[in-house]
């Protein structure tokens, strides 16, 4: 963080319309950065698979979080339908996500909504963020914040940001930061209303923040406060009583669901590419061994795999376990002009290994894509294709 003197148009994030060339303070990375990271990171220690933002704006939280392979339900809700639909299509998934799929499904939704109404298909989530949302509420809807998110919507994890007042005057003519906000807390008013609300739904709640004060001023605290409240027991309550589970007063305006090996016609599509690719290693292999030992009779054919380092395999470096994993597998071998790799040889090689299949899966879902075994134990390749000849082999 630090001061610079320029002629801006924004105090803080983009908030503030026109301020006059005095020292502004610079936050490194950007204070709404600090703050996604934030969430960012607490979804890497705690793994939740049911997110939702409530007040998600343009959705730029969101489309870091989608990343998260641990994530299988990603919800916005924001009042502003026009910007969900202008932002919804960045959360579409890319052409290398279905190149490369997650191993678990995302479903992304955004809601056109208030967040102080009820609506029961966000109960049961892991975590809900509220970042630099409760200072945009007036009084009325403050009074029902707490009612719908924590008593309703009752998740395990609940985030909220809001600015911290006590920062303020460290900014050149500020009284408050957007022209939206209704108000801004103190460190004091705010712990004391959080704790207020823990108390009375049954969370904890502990208090932190991100963008540091300048040298001198660390007596007025973060830039952001943050309060994250967890749920006593650690898990989200579902409510049972059906009438309360049918409350849809949301309006879906974009839904995107991403391609994942939980789909069968993906597991397919990745599978097949895999063994393709490890059948051809090893062909190739096995054709450079041959041509070795044409050149050189008296050497042994010891092994299908010898032209390999130890510890690599596709580049990749093994450890001890997958080694083991592959030396007591059984073999690829030769009949005649056919090259037989087994199915269990495959799925001991780590990028086979890690797909949900085992050798039964593997053959039901490769026998109209790929040539097997009278058996089907194995993948049956040719031995020689014309591409493997060059000039020296004439």
């Amino acid at each position: 963080m630090e001061e610079k003197s320029v002629q801006c148009h924004s105090v803080l994030d983009g908030n503030f319309e026109e301020v006059c060339p005095e020292k502004v303070i610079k936050f490194k990375p950007p204070l709404y950065k600090q703050r996604y990271q934030f969430v960012r990171d607490l979804v890497d220690r705690h793994e939740p698979k049911k997110v939702a933002d409530l007040g998600c704006g343009d959705a730029e939280l969101l489309r870091l979080l989608k990343i998260h392979p641990c994530i299988q339900l990603l919800v916005g809700v924001d009042i502003d339908e026009e910007k969900l639909q202008l932002n919804g299509h960045y959360l579409s998934p890319y052409l290398g996500e279905f190149v490369k799929p997650r191993d678990l499904d995302l479903t992304v939704i955004l809601y056109h909504g208030s967040v102080v109404d009820r609506d029961s298909r966000l109960l049961g989530f892991d975590l809900i963020t509220c970042i630099e949302l409760i200072e945009h509420l007036d009084s009325d809807h403050l009074a029902r914040f707490p009612e719908v998110v924590f008593g309703y919507l009752s998740p395990a994890m609940i985030v909220i940001s809001t600015p911290n007042s006590e920062f303020n005057p460290l900014f050149p003519i500020v009284t408050l930061r957007d022209a939206d906000h209704k108000f801004e807390w103190n460190r004091m008013e705010f712990q004391t209303w959080a704790l207020q609300v823990a108390n009375r739904y049954s969370y904890t709640v502990e208090f932190t923040g991100v963008g540091e004060p300048p040298a001198g001023a660390e007596h007025v605290g973060y830039c952001t406060q943050i309060g994250v409240f967890r749920k006593n027991g650690g898990k989200a309550t579902e409510l049972h009583v059906a009438e309360q589970r049918d409350q849809h007063v949301y309006r879906a305006v974009y839904t995107t669901s991403y391609p994942s090996l939980q789909q069968e016609r993906m597991l397919k599509f990745v599978l097949a590419g895999e063994v393709l690719v490890q059948v051809e290693h090893l062909r190739l292999g096995h054709l450079r061994m041959l041509k070795e030992q044409k050149r050189e009779p008296d050497t042994v054919l010891k092994d299908i795999e010898p032209h390999l380092a130890p510890s690599l395999v596709l580049g990749t470096a093994l450890t001890e376990a997958e080694k083991a994993r592959i030396e007591n597998s059984p073999k690829p071998f030769c009949e005649g002009d056919k090259f037989f790799v087994p199915l269990q040889r495959l799925l001991a090689y780590p990028r086979l290994h890690r797909l949900p299949v085992d050798e039964e899966k593997m053959r039901a879902l490769m026998a109209d894509s790929l040539c097997l075994s009278s058996d089907g134990s194995a993948v049956v390749v040719a031995l020689r294709s014309s591409l493997d000849y060059g000039p020296e082999d004439n």
